[in-house]
């Protein structure tokens, strides 16, 4: 898939949760900085209405055909700090909603 691509990662993060898993996402966002054919990211926290999720990432790469490569060399950021993110989010009781987007054609 070409064209630009993002990833949009919502997360319920509880209160007693917030420092560990920021921490850990600014860790992972590093790497993602990192890497050919990114753009930008963005971590924005909750700050008022009724939304379920507190916390959502951005992360904009120049297309999807960079994913699979992202994505090994985050395991291996992981793998090398020693977390494990499934682990994390048990824990700590975070839920997560993770998806791709494309941007809609006008």
């Amino acid at each position: 898939m070409s064209g630009a691509f993002y990833r949009i990662d919502k997360f319920a993060v509880p209160a007693a949760a917030r420092e560990e898993f920021l921490v850990n996402v600014m860790m992972t966002h590093k790497v993602l900085g990192a890497q050919d054919g990114f753009i930008d990211h963005t971590v924005l926290e909750q700050v008022g209405g009724p939304g379920e999720f507190n916390f959502v990432t951005i992360a904009q790469w120049e297309s999807a055909d960079v994913v699979e490569r992202v994505r090994a060399a985050v395991a291996v950021a992981h793998k090398a700090a020693n977390f494990d993110p499934q682990e994390m989010f048990a824990r700590l009781g975070i839920r997560a909603d993770i998806a791709s987007y494309k941007p809609v054609a006008a």
